[in-house]
């Protein structure tokens, strides 16, 4: 067998959640002595989309043509799409076609949780199995390092003594952004770091004029990836993550491979765990800036090391072994049906 993970908007690719689960999903099935490429020009048995766009739904006909069952990976919902970048309240119909293009052709959909399934069932028009799979992290490669640690806070010149608080996300106002900046003017003796980049065309007004308007204590670096971003995962105090709509949120997967303490809006995708468990939810600036203090003053490693406990369910190895399950049983159903 071998599997074509199709490729489509290389630079979104780079810097995305998609792009992670893209290149997740690539190592996860080598992990799994699975024959997979990224090259079209190869022979393939079965082709997994990411992605929704016409570049896309063009190479799904085409292979729809030949017979080879498509597989499609809904990242993207109607619901994570509004209030995410400038303009898109206008162009929503036209998403939501894309997306309709892509998910209502599939021979499966993969998507990363219980939350994201309901609201495609919801949609009406998909007949194929929606099956659901997280996007799954590598637990080796948030193990504590001291040298990724000291990479992170060489970089942002921070001291031994600063305590900190990180976010990770492209610069949408449903990522909560505005959010997070409010919450640091309220705490000014911590630092405050977003991870994350947006053209500034892109940007919303609010994200904007947030930005513009972002205390001292408020740090934005920009995209960066590697040990740096892998060592403040391990060094920061909290990570505060005040989505207002995912699917998953592979970031909170990071953090909770990191053990580090996890602040959530409290918000549908994040049901399936348990606030004071795994995590801390809040639905307010206020309940943030509440919860980040009670992660500084009290021991969190029990909620910490229930978090560990969850996500090594998820490690990349045993998600690549539920990918290839799903692809074997989707090439077995597709040639079935044509048979029949």
């Amino acid at each position: 067998m071998r599997v074509l993970l199709y490729k489509e908007m290389q630079n979104m690719l780079k810097v995305s959640g998609i792009g992670r689960a893209f290149r997740q999903q690539f190592r996860a099935l080598e992990m799994n002595g699975v024959d997979v490429t990224s090259d079209k020009a190869h022979p393939f048995d079965i082709v997994h989309f990411n992605t929704v766009f016409e570049e896309s739904f063009s190479f799904l006909k085409h292979a729809k043509r030949k017979g080879i069952p498509v597989v499609v990976h809904a990242h993207s919902t109607k619901e994570d799409f509004l209030n995410s970048f400038n303009f898109s309240k206008y162009i929503k119909h036209w998403f939501y076609a894309k997306l309709k293009n892509m998910y209502s052709n599939a021979d499966v959909i993969i998507t990363p949780s219980n939350y994201s399934k309901a609201l495609l069932e919801s949609y009406g028009y998909i007949k194929c199995p929606i099956k659901v799979l997280s996007n799954g992290i590598d637990l080796k490669e948030y193990e504590r390092d001291p040298k990724k640690i000291d990479a992170f806070r060489k970089h942002l010149n921070l001291s031994d003594k600063d305590k900190v608080v990180i976010g990770v996300g492209l610069l949408f106002e449903r990522k909560g952004l505005h959010d997070f900046i409010e919450v640091a003017r309220m705490m000014p003796d911590i630092k405050f770091i977003w991870f994350g980049t947006l053209n500034k065309a892109m940007q919303t007004k609010v994200i904007k004029n947030a930005i513009e308007d972002k205390p001292d204590n408020m740090i934005m670096p920009g995209y960066i990836a590697g040990d740096i971003i892998k060592g403040a995962f391990s060094s920061a105090n909290c990570l505060l993550f005040p989505s207002y709509e995912e699917t998953e949120g592979i970031v909170v997967l990071e953090a909770m491979a990191s053990r580090l303490p996890i602040i959530v809006r409290d918000i549908p995708v994040y049901a399936d765990f348990t606030h004071g468990k795994e995590l801390l939810k809040g639905s307010s600036n206020l309940e943030f800036a509440t919860k980040i203090q009670q992660i500084l003053k009290k021991d969190m490693s029990a909620m910490t090391e229930a978090a560990y406990q969850n996500v090594s369910q998820k490690d990349l190895k045993l998600i690549g072994q539920k990918l290839k399950a799903i692809y074997e049983e989707t090439i077995e159903r597709v040639k079935n049906h044509e048979n029949n």
